[in-house]
């Protein structure tokens, strides 16, 4: 059973990876990257290493996401096609 959970969540990694390389928003990059922090970090709970999550939790999608967030908003949103 753990073994397809594994499976399923690298394949949610994987996807969300290439999202956040492919999309031109910022806005939308900054919520692909904190969706694949908590991908890890339920990958690591998975696994046995519930605070090694927990940890990547909090600070991977949680004060890094408001880390950029805080960025993209102080900076000036311009598109470089």
């Amino acid at each position: 059973m753990t073994l397809y959970l594994e499976i399923i969540i690298y394949l949610l990694l994987i996807g969300c990876a290439i999202i956040a390389l492919r999309v031109k928003d910022l806005l939308a990059a900054i919520v692909v990257l904190s969706a694949y922090s908590l991908c890890s970090a339920f990958l690591f709970a998975v696994v046995g290493a519930v605070d090694v999550g927990f940890t990547e939790a909090v600070v991977g999608a949680g004060l890094s996401g408001l880390l950029f967030l805080a960025a993209l908003f102080y900076t000036s949103r311009k598109s470089a096609d």
